[in-house]
């Protein structure tokens, strides 16, 4: 199994900005489309613990849509065969005049459609 092949890292580092464009922007369409339609899809928020591509769906539809851009401290792709990739982020957000550090971690896997995030996480670190 090659890590970290140069192509496949490639392909992620295209498709993530087009993710954080459609998170920060709220792109609900696009959001839903980047994660798998499978049952056993899950995210796991600041909040909340969605399970299926229903209730990731009803969260993204939800959810306020201000206050949303943050900026990219550090982002780490790491993948593993052709098919399997992980990419984990730290991240800061103003929130009035308070700065606000968060993590994110998304498991992505290649189907015949594309790439996919099946699994996610997002956390924000003490003040």
């Amino acid at each position: 199994m090659t890590i970290n092949d140069p192509e496949v890292v490639a392909e992620l580092e295209v498709l993530y900005p087009l993710y954080e464009q459609a998170l920060v922007t709220n792109d609900v369409e696009k959001l839903v489309e980047m994660f798998w339609a499978g049952p056993q899809v899950m995210r796991f928020g600041v909040t909340e613990n969605l399970y299926g591509p229903e209730e990731l769906e009803a969260f993204r539809k939800a959810r306020p849509a201000a206050n949303l851009a943050r900026t990219v401290e550090r982002l780490d792709i790491a993948s593993f065969g052709r098919d399997f990739a992980s990419i984990t982020l730290e991240f800061e957000r103003i929130t009035g005049s308070t700065i606000v550090r968060g993590r994110q971690s998304q498991v992505w896997v290649r189907f015949p459609q594309g790439w996919r995030i099946v699994q996610a996480h997002v956390s924000l670190l003490p003040a």
